[in-house]
């Protein structure tokens, strides 16, 4: 499929509004745990975009035929990338964990080769190059800092693995949902699966103790990384060329 400009401006949006959303959760993990950080913007995302598709009359409801299907695009795509990459950013400065996260297009290359039989085509090869030139330039600087945090590293690649796995999988997923549902609904799955595991793994945060930035960014996590952006990307990933 040709790249229009359209595609071309939302992907840089896109870009822009996950670069900001890295430092803004490093932030808020001065304030709150990152399972809890993950389960209330989530949650608050989920809600959000449930509420304006339903404003909007787009049919949300799960048939049961498609609870496995959207189950399945859950788990690498929403639990899995966000529950490693908030491991990772605990242990890591966000401009290093995000460099890690976004080696995800070279696993999507590579897992593709082998478990989907894609071929490498030239343009496939200067996007492998360009992807892995990128993460080198970006961390010329930080190899030193990286070796020292090998649990940071290896919870950061888990993530970027699950995400490139994801990515292949709403590829080549068929469902009858239109694409806002199933955002809605992978968003509301991943939702369940951290209010279930924050109470167990941190305390209970205390919102009277929170900051006006710490309100700041999680109204971002809410309104923007689990709202506007969640659509955007699961849009384009369903259209485009990983």
């Amino acid at each position: 499929m040709t790249l229009t400009r359209r595609d071309l401006a939302l992907l840089v949006l896109l870009t822009l509004m996950w670069g900001v959303n890295w430092p803004m959760m490093k932030f808020s993990l001065r304030e709150v745990g990152p399972l809890w950080f993950r389960a209330i913007t989530m949650g608050g995302g989920a809600l959000g975009l449930l509420l304006f598709f339903k404003l909007r009359g787009v049919p949300m409801a799960l048939p049961r035929a498609e609870i496995a299907r959207v189950l399945w695009l859950a788990l690498p795509n929403i639990i899995g990338w966000h529950f490693f990459s908030i491991l990772g950013l605990k242990e890591l400065a966000s401009g290093r964990a995000a460099i890690l996260g976004f080696t995800m297009p070279v696993w999507t290359v590579g897992l593709g080769l082998l478990l989907t039989g894609e071929r490498m085509t030239t343009r496939v090869w200067i996007a492998v190059v360009a992807a892995v030139s990128a993460v080198a330039l970006l961390s010329a600087q930080e190899f030193a800092q990286l070796a020292g945090r090998p649990a940071g590293v290896a919870w950061m690649q888990l993530a970027a693995v699950c995400w490139a796995v994801g990515t292949l999988m709403m590829r080549r997923t068929q469902t009858s949902l239109p694409n806002e549902a199933v955002t809605v609904w992978v968003v509301r799955i991943g939702t369940a699966f951290f209010w279930c595991v924050a109470p167990l793994a941190e305390p209970l945060p205390d919102p009277r103790s929170f900051s006006a930035p710490m309100w700041g960014s999680l109204a971002y996590g809410v309104f923007i990384n689990y709202g506007y952006a969640q659509v955007l990307w699961f849009g384009m990933a369903r259209r485009l060329p990983p």
